[in-house]
């Protein structure tokens, strides 16, 4: 991805010598495959897979030849990997200066790839994939793996591989490379049921055996298992793994797991919770029925020999260890808080590190370890608690994607440096988010980077939750983690495409990444599991209404990308594309649509019945969407998966089961005779209202028109009774205009209001809409604005209108950057589909401080902006959800309007705690953003400058809202204002 050289090509090219292009498979032939037989295990195992790779493209496999030092052999081309100092092939190519030497010894996890004549005797060409170490020989084969056309997701997204039967090695281009972060990986967490159920269909149930107290019932997260994930991972150049602990016990559910992993390549360590490699069931199957969960305090002699325990058994694998202690199931270690438990923690940490020490026979500095400084143990660090310097700090989102601390310059020069445990999901408050991904790569771009950029780059784990679903957010984080440099501001756009070409294929990539981008950025909006009757407006702005048609002009794509997928293909279309977007669509609808039966049952209309049978409708299709994808998507092969509930939500825990339960749909209770209803757009009141007939004393006014954006306004006539209702409107001016004056109602119907703007005079002019129907009568007030082209023919700005003024943040007029700071556009990210990220390149300069502020010196972006009216106004601010992650240090971003000064405003405190009792912070992460608000007058009609300023990094700007007092409540607020030019 990103910069990444092609070296494997289905056509014929030439090197500078003109001889012809190095074939690897032509005319049924596939080049054989060399392996210094003394290699490492792993690297020998993923050699294999490359043969079997090429069979999958070919239909021929490369042969594997394992070969000593005294083999002959006699081959015009081959393919030669191996490991510096394991390879005898690869060190006689490095003496003899054929290969780089020299690079492959600079960093753990280098690989080269080149072609080389000659490269050993008895070979006149050779494609050669040389390894620094073990696991960089691994990433070396698997790339060239995937550059033949085999996807790293081939079993796990049942992806076709690209079939042809002519690859040739560009002898022009080669490869060198090794990572940017050291340990990159993934959680498998919250897998009940979805993942576990799979795994218990799958592999059965673990076995037990002498000294492994495991009950019958126990999904075997055995080997079998864990061996498609590492092979994932390490196609994916990730070599981390914490594994599924809510009710296994990676270590001891199958006594393979752990020496395989290390055979395989892959660096285990157990969850932020779970310390000395050790899982929590390990403990609760031994001690919990008589002891109960571990606590320290209590029971300080076995915990010990636990953790003993834990060190000698896998003393002889490659592992980070996990310190430090907290309670039971992911919860505190005991009440009182830091003052009551740091220093019964600093000794927990003393007595295991003396443990490791012992345990390994060598200083406890040499094994890696990390402390994870999650939820409240932020609370002991910033109380002054510290560890020792080689242990690896592991910092930690909200985990809900937003960083929460990131290390200072001191902390930058600690020997085991420092890394973030980020979530894809969450199994907490306020409340969970599992089901599928709603995760922006934007979004992960923007706070990674900054991790990175601020030193955070020792390791990087992701809560994956139970894994499918994810597959795109995961390989971006591999990614990332593995080439930062090669993903920026500027290219993260193309991201989607080239991974869904290497999914899909050149044909449909374009369209499947535009899919896959915009569901994921519709679900980013509000997660599935947070969404609500209320959540978006069924009146302002016809937002309700304007989200369904996006997610149902979605689903249209998504199904034809299916229906047009070659057959081999369409399952994999399915699990990536169809079925998140078709899911999403019908949760999405479903929740609407209870809006409406709700609001329509409060005004009395008959079609509010119809509404709650809708409801029921869309369930039953949600429910069996969910069942095809577990019945017949690759021949039933995913079920369970989608096991995970996302409907029926009350609190922060999951539902037992979907349901509509929670919804309290109603149904109205019908009059005996037809009725006449009337609603707008702009308003949940309906005239006449039920308990003034039959007129009200304030008349319903439409939402204002204008000339510049010539809306159509919305009015709804409805039955509130049986019959039909007989209605006609009479417009008090010919130039309001409506598509249906009359007509007969069983339940309702919509009128589309709109404006002869020619027939309208210059400036403001109003107007009343009669409707009668059964002898009743309700008057609708209209307002048109008709904006004089004298008035604005040298305007470029946005032009406020409806007393709101709207931009989205990427359409500034002007983009002043600092030396050392600026503000960036970011792509895909938030809710509008971009935004302005503030990014400082020095990362150790102060912050400038309100009183010694100099403009002249700091990034600004200017809007240009038109006001037709003046007075006092609110300006609101959209900001990413971002925290406060430089030690005492505000969030904050500078305003003006025009010429004036800078007004500082704060959005995130220096002390401002994430806890589930901070209501701004669950109002943050729920709604994916932050609003900052100031005030100001306007003066003057006419031409204004808004300008935004840059005084801290990390923070993301999306929009700028004026509200004059025309603002209606609404989620995603109005559209973007009229921009007018010259």
């Amino acid at each position: 991805m990103g910069n990444k050289k092609i070296i494997i090509r289905t056509d014929n090219p030439y090197d500078t010598d003109n001889r012809t292009a190095f074939a690897l498979a032509s005319k049924g032939q596939t080049a054989p495959l060399l392996v210094g037989e003394k290699d490492w295990p792993g690297v020998l195992r993923a050699a294999k897979d490359l043969g079997t790779d090429f069979r999958r493209v070919t239909g021929t496999g490369a042969e594997l030849r394992y070969l000593s030092a005294n083999d002959r052999i006699n081959l015009p081309v081959a393919i030669i990997a191996g490991t510096v100092g394991k390879c005898e092939m690869i060190d006689r190519m490095i003496a003899e200066k054929k290969i780089d030497g020299a690079f492959l010894s600079l960093h753990t996890e280098t690989f080269t790839i080149t072609t080389v004549n000659n490269p050993v005797p008895g070979v006149d060409r050779a494609l050669v994939i040389a390894g620094g170490d073990k696991r960089g020989t691994i990433f070396g084969l698997y790339e060239i793996s995937a550059q033949i056309g085999v996807s790293p997701w081939y079993w796990w997204a049942d992806v076709p591989p690209a079939k042809s039967t002519e690859l040739f090695a560009d002898p022009s281009r080669s490869l060198a490379e090794f990572p940017g972060v050291k340990y990159r990986g993934i959680f498998l967490n919250d897998e009940y049921p979805a993942l576990t159920k799979w795994v218990q269909e799958t592999y059965g149930n673990a076995k037990p055996s002498p000294g492994r107290p495991v009950k019958d019932d126990v999904a075997n997260y055995g080997h079998e298992f864990y061996t498609r994930i590492f092979e994932l991972l390490l196609r994916l150049k990730a070599n981390y793994l914490w594994p599924a602990m809510w009710n296994n016990a990676f270590n001891e559910d199958d006594v393979e797991n752990a020496r395989i992993a290390d055979e395989w390549g892959i660096v285990m360590g157990n969850s932020h919770q779970e310390p000395m490699l050790r899982s929590q069931k390990e403990w609760d199957r031994r001690y919990k029925k008589e002891l109960g969960y571990w606590n320290y305090s209590k029971h300080a002699d076995i915990l010990e020999n636990f953790w003993r325990e834990g060190i000698e058994r896998n003393k002889d694998f490659e592992s980070i260890v996990t310190i430090g202690l907290r309670g039971a199931d992911d919860t505190e270690m005991g009440p009182g808080g830091v003052a009551a438990n740091r220093a019964r923690l600093e000794k927990i940490i003393d007595v295991q590190r003396d443990i490791i020490a012992k345990a390994t026979g060598k200083g406890a500095e040499k094994t890696p370890q990390l402390w994870s400084i999650y939820k409240e143990i932020q609370e002991y660090y910033n109380d002054g608690m510290r560890v020792s310097d080689d242990v690896t700090l592991l910092w930690s989102d909200d985990n809900w994607g937003n960083v929460r601390r990131l290390p200072t310059k001191e902390e930058r020069k600690r020997s085991g440096g420092a890394g973030i445990y980020y979530h894809f999901d969450y199994h907490g408050g306020p409340r969970n988010y599992q089901w599928t991904n709603t995760m922006q790569i934007a979004k992960i771009w923007d706070q990674m980077t900054l991790a990175r950029a601020y030193g955070a780059d020792r390791i990087w784990i992701v809560n994956v939750g139970h894994f499918k679903g994810y597959e795109y957010p995961v390989s971006f984080f591999m990614d990332l983690a593995w080439a930062p440099e090669s993903h920026t501001a500027e290219n993260i756009k193309d991201y989607a495409r080239e991974w869904a070409e290497g999914i899909f294929g050149e044909a449909f990539a374009i369209e499947a990444a535009s899919i896959i981008e915009d569901c994921a950025r519709f679900n980013a909006r509000r997660k599935p599991e947070l969404l609500s009757t209320t959540t978006f407006s069924p009146v302002n702005y016809r937002e309700a209404e304007r989200v369904i048609a996006e997610w149902k002009a979605l689903e249209i794509r998504a199904k034809a990308l299916h229906e047009e997928a070659p057959k081999e293909m369409r399952d994999t279309v399915y699990q990536l594309v169809l079925f998140p977007v078709a899911g999403s669509a019908l949760i999405t609808e479903i929740y609407t649509t209870a809006g409406k039966n709700q609001l329509w049952s409060a005004q009395g209309r008959v079609a509010a019945n119809a509404e709650a049978k809708k409801v029921h409708e869309l369930f039953a299709e949600f429910k069996a969407l969910v069942d095809e994808y577990h019945t017949d998507i690759s021949a039933g092969k995913w079920n369970h998966f989608m096991d995970q509930t996302v409907l029926g939500y009350m609190s922060w825990f999951d539902p037992s089961e979907n349901t509509i339960d929670h919804l309290k749909l109603t149904n109205v209770e019908l009059l005996e005779r037809p009725f006449m209803g009337v609603s707008i757009e702009g308003s949940t009141a309906s005239w006449p209202s039920t308990d003034v007939i039959p007129s009200d004393a304030n008349n319903p006014v439409l939402p204002p028109f204008d000339s510049l954006n010539k809306q159509n306004r919305l009015i709804e006539i409805f039955n509130r009774g049986t019959g039909s209702v007989d209605y006609a409107l009479v417009p008090s001016a010919k130039w309001i205009l409506l598509d249906k004056p009359k007509g007969s109602v069983d339940l309702q119907t919509r009128v589309e209001v709109s404006i002869d703007w020619t027939q309208v005079p210059d400036g403001k002019s109003s107007g009343i809409i009669r409707v009668d129907a059964n002898g009743i009568a309700v008057g609708i007030v209209i307002h048109a604005l008709k904006i004089a082209d004298a008035e604005i023919r040298n305007v470029e700005a946005f032009i406020e209108t409806d007393y709101t003024l709207a931009i989205d943040s990427i359409h500034f007029s002007k983009n002043v950057s600092a030396p050392d700071s600026s503000w960036d556009p970011v792509s895909g990210f938030g809710k509008r589909r971009s935004g302005m990220r503030a990014t400082r390149k020095n990362i150790d300069i102060a912050p400038n401080m309100p009183n010694t502020l100099d403009v002249r010196a700091l990034p600004c972006i200017e809007y240009s902006a038109y006001f037709m009216h003046t007075g006092e106004v609110k300006i609101l601010l959209d900001l990413s959800p971002a925290l406060n992650f430089l030690e005492g240090e505000e969030i904050r971003i500078g305003f003006s309007l025009d010429d004036e000064s800078v007004e500082s405003l704060t959005a995130v405190s220096a002390d401002y705690m994430v806890t589930n009792e901070n209501m701004d912070w669950g109002l943050c992460v729920t709604e994916n953003g932050r609003r900052l608000a100031t005030e100001r007058t306007i003066a003057k009609e006419g031409a204004h400058t808004l300008k935004v300023w840059m005084l801290s990094p990390g923070v993301v700007l999306e929009r700028i809202t004026v509200d004059m007092g025309g603002l209606r409540p609404s989620y995603l607020g109005p559209g973007e204002s009229f921009y007018h030019t010259r």
